[in-house]
């Protein structure tokens, strides 16, 4: 069954604040991917698993219709404060069972959500829903890939994050340590066979070492500890902080650094 650990209104208010978008380039390559499969109109667009909608809302110039479904009201409210387009709604709605008729999507998109599915019964979903020709696109990173950088003490500050992942493992639900195998499994699962896997897609962002904190208390392994214990999973957070700064040489949180990670993106095409 579809896994729901983000349904509290504060994880999903953490979603909307730390978590953003795909580079435009993912955005990039799954519609010029669909160009290549099916002709224009675009017409439907579901997105799974949207959360706060940070990938649903890239769609939306290329569709007469945008849909995000997730299973968590309070990640579809928080999507829904965003202003966007007029052709994008969200609603609540399972992966492995979707409310729309046979051969009615244009494209299908998840985005670092596919690993909480139950995949069997949701590719069979995305083969009934799909038109022929339609297309399913799944986008995801690796933790394990993120690289931090700051003058001359990057690699210091990439192993100060590193040994906070150490110290989350414990509460890595298994489904996020599959994540990490650049989606491979279900790459081998995916029944249709014009199919591709592209990986070590490189984006770079700069943003303030508190966003970096913020992005790993929104993760569901800093989440689960909390839940066992608030304090040392405060004290965790504080601490990393603290380190960080103190090896940048910064005294305050909004001081920018930059952080580079890779994405993999699973293109596949229903047959005609």
């Amino acid at each position: 069954m579809t896994h729901q650990l983000f349904e509290g209104r504060d994880h999903a208010a953490l979603y909307q604040k730390y978590r953003y978008s795909p580079p435009g380039e993912v955005k990039d390559i799954i519609i010029q991917y669909l160009d290549k499969k099916k002709e224009r109109p675009h017409v439907l667009a579901v997105d799974l698993g949207c959360g706060t909608g940070q990938i649903t809302r890239q769609l939306a110039p290329h569709f007469q219709e945008v849909v995000g479904f997730d299973i968590s009201e309070a990640q579809l409210e928080e999507a829904r404060t965003v202003a966007a387009y007029p052709n994008l709604t969200y609603r609540v709605g399972k992966a492995e069972d979707l409310p729309l008729p046979d051969g009615s999507v244009d494209l299908l998109t998840v985005a670092t959500a596919v690993h909480w599915f139950d995949q069997p019964k949701f590719l069979a979903e995305a083969g009934r829903v799909l038109k022929p020709g339609g297309c399913m696109a799944l986008v995801d990173f690796k933790l394990s890939t993120m690289r931090l950088h700051y003058h001359n003490c990057g690699d210091k500050l990439t192993n100060i994050y590193e040994e906070a992942i150490e110290q989350l493992k414990p509460h890595m639900n298994s489904r996020v340590i599959q994540s990490e195998g650049d989606m491979e499994d279900i790459y081998t699962l995916i029944p249709f066979p014009d199919k591709e896997r592209i990986q070590a897609i490189k984006a770079t962002i700069s943003i303030p070492v508190s966003s970096l904190m913020g992005f790993i208390e929104s993760w569901s392994m800093f989440q689960t500890y909390k839940k066992t214990d608030a304090q040392s999973a405060e004290k965790l957070l504080s601490n990393t902080q603290k380190r960080i700064l103190e090896e940048m040489g910064a005294t305050a949180p909004e001081t920018q650094i930059q952080e580079t990670r890779e994405y993999c993106c699973v293109l596949a095409s229903k047959p005609q």
